[in-house]
C-alpha cells in the first residue's frame, strides 16, 4: 500500500517537470531510490585506467540504486576492496602497476576479498585470457565495446550469486548451532526466556551474566536468531582465549606490516560482523587498552584497524558476556565503568544449574535424545531415582557438567539408567 501511494506521488511530482531531461534525470533518481528502498543497494569498486569507461560504468550501476566507487589502477584498488568490504569488483586486465590477473589473484587470495564476485572487462577478444581469468576465480569475463544489457544481467547474477552463497553459509551455521536451545519450565528460566523474547528485535545492547557452563553463549544466540539481523553474521570473540597483545588486531583487524607476523591486511571481527551480531563472551578478560578501543567502536560506529589511522564505519549489534562481577571489577581498576555502562543496556542474569533444579528432568531427557543420535543407538531412558539422585548433586559445572554426566551414563550403563549407575559413574 505505502510503496503505491509514494509511486502515485512521485509519478504526479515528475508530471509537473518542464522538459524530456529533466524527466530522464528524475526518473534515474526514482529508481535509484526504490533500488534503496528494496535492499537491493550493493557496493561496487570499478578498477579500470580508462576514465571514460568508468564514469560510464558508474552512472550505469548507480542508476539502478548501487553505491559505486572507482579506483585508477589496479594497486589502488587492491587496497580500496582490503579497506572496505565491496560485494562486487569489476576489473579491466590491461593496467599500470598491477594488471587485472594480479589483482585477481591477490583478491582470491585474500581472506577478506575471496568472496567477492570479479568481473573482468578487456579490450582486447583474447580466448586464452579470459579463461584464465575465469580459472583463477573471475565470476564473469566482459569485452569493450561494453554492452547496457549484458552488463546489468551480470551485475544482477553476480549479487545474487553472492547472496545464495552467505544464505547457504548462514544455513550451515544455523544447523550447525542447531543445539542453541533453552531448555526448562523453571520459574528462573521463564523470566530469561521472556526477557530475551523482548529483547531480541530490538538493537539493544545486552550483557549476559553467569556461571561458567549455565548457557550464556545459549541465549546469545538466541537474541540473534529473533532479531532482524538473524540473516547476517554471528561473529563471535573469545575474549579470554585471545592473548592481550593481539586483541586489538583480532577485534579491529590491522594492516600489513603493523606489527612482526602482519604479512597481509586483515579485518577484525567488528568489520566481519558489519550488518549482523558480534557476541564478546568473557569480556571481564579484556585489556584496559581494549576496553577503550571498544568503548569508542559502540560510541561511534567506526573502527580503526592497527596500523592505519583511517576509520571504517561498522554496523554491528555487540552482545557481552562474562562470568565476573563486573562491579567489583570496576572497583578494583579493571574494567571501565563508562563501558560497563554502554553494555549493560539490557542485563540478562543466567541462573546456575542449582538454582533451577526442577529443569534437570527435560535437561537430561534432551541430552539424552541428542547423545543417543550422535552415537547411533536407541535413546536411553533414565528411571525416577536415578533422575532423584542426579538432582541431589552439586552442579558447580552447571549444564556442561550435566550433559558430560548424562553422555557418560549414556555409554558406561545399560539401556536403562538407575540410581546405581549415577552413584557408581556420575
Amino acid at each position: 500500500m505505502l510503496y503505491n501511494i509514494i509511486c502515485y506521488l512521485l509519478i504526479i511530482s515528475a508530471a509537473k517537470l518542464q522538459n524530456y531531461f529533466d524527466m530522464c534525470k528524475f526518473f534515474r533518481i526514482f529508481a535509484a531510490f526504490f533500488g534503496r528502498l528494496s535492499n537491493f543497494m550493493a557496493k561496487i569498486i570499478i578498477i579500470d585506467d580508462e576514465r571514460g569507461i568508468r564514469n560510464t560504468l558508474r552512472e550505469i550501476l548507480a542508476d539502478e540504486g548501487h553505491e559505486v566507487e572507482v579506483a585508477e589502477n589496479g594497486k589502488q584498488g587492491l587496497e580500496m576492496a582490503q579497506a572496505k568490504a565491496y560485494d562486487l569488483i569489476f576489473s579491466d586486465i590491461k593496467m599500470p602497476e598491477m594488471d587485472g590477473l594480479e589483482l585477481l589473484k591477490a583478491l582470491k587470495e585474500g581472506e577478506e576479498t575471496a568472496e567477492i564476485p570479479v568481473v573482468m572487462i578487456s579490450g582486447h577478444g583474447d580466448v586464452e585470457t579470459a579463461v584464465q581469468a575465469l580459472k583463477m576465480g573471475a565470476y564473469d569475463f566482459l569485452l569493450k565495446p561494453l554492452d547496457l544489457n549484458r552488463i546489468l544481467i551480470t551485475t544482477k547474477n553476480a549479487l545474487e550469486s553472492k547472496n545464495l552463497k552467505q544464505e547457504t553459509k548462514q544455513l550451515r551455521k544455523r544447523v550447525a548451532a542447531k543445539g542453541a536451545t533453552m531448555i526448562g519450565e523453571s520459574p528462573a528460566i521463564m523470566r530469561v526466556r521472556e526477557i530475551i523474547n523482548k529483547v531480541a528485535p530490538t538493537e539493544a545492547r545486552v550483557l549476559i551474566t553467569g556461571p561458567n557452563g549455565t548457557g550464556k553463549e545459549v541465549v546469545a544466540h538466541l537474541i540473534h536468531e529473533g532479531s532482524a539481523r538473524a540473516n547476517a553474521p554471528m561473529i563471535e570473540v573469545n575474549c579470554a582465549a585471545i592473548p592481550s597483545e593481539l586483541i586489538e588486531s583480532e577485534l579491529f583487524g590491522h594492516m600489513k606490516g603493523s606489527f612482526t607476523g602482519a604479512v597481509k591486511d586483515r579485518a577484525g571481527k567488528f568489520e566481519q560482523a558489519d550488518g549482523g551480531t558480534l557476541f564478546l563472551d568473557e569480556i571481564g578478560d579484556m585489556s584496559l587498552a581494549a576496553q577503550t578501543k571498544v568503548l569508542r567502536a559502540l560510541q561511534e560506529s567506526e573502527i580503526t584497524r592497527v596500523g592505519s589511522d583511517k576509520a571504517i564505519k561498522v554496523n554491528v549489534r555487540v552482545l557481552a558476556a562474562t562470568n565476573k562481577d563486573l562491579q567489583k571489577e570496576i572497583a578494583e581498576g579493571n574494567f571501565r565503568e563508562d563501558l560497563f555502562h554502554r553494555l549493560n543496556v539490557i542485563p540478562i542474569a543466567v541462573p546456575a544449574l542449582n538454582d533451577r533444579i526442577e529443569d534437570i528432568p527435560l535437561l537430561v531427557a534432551h541430552f539424552s535424545e541428542q547423545i543417543c543420535g550422535e552415537q547411533g543407538i536407541a535413546v536411553k531412558t533414565f528411571e525416577p531415582d536415578a533422575i532423584k539422585a542426579l538432582q541431589s548433586r552439586d552442579w558447580t559445572g552447571n549444564i556442561r557438567q550435566l550433559r558430560n554426566v548424562v553422555e557418560r551414563l549414556i555409554i558406561l550403563a545399560g539401556a536403562t539408567i538407575t540410581k546405581e549407575d549415577v552413584e557408581l559413574y556420575a
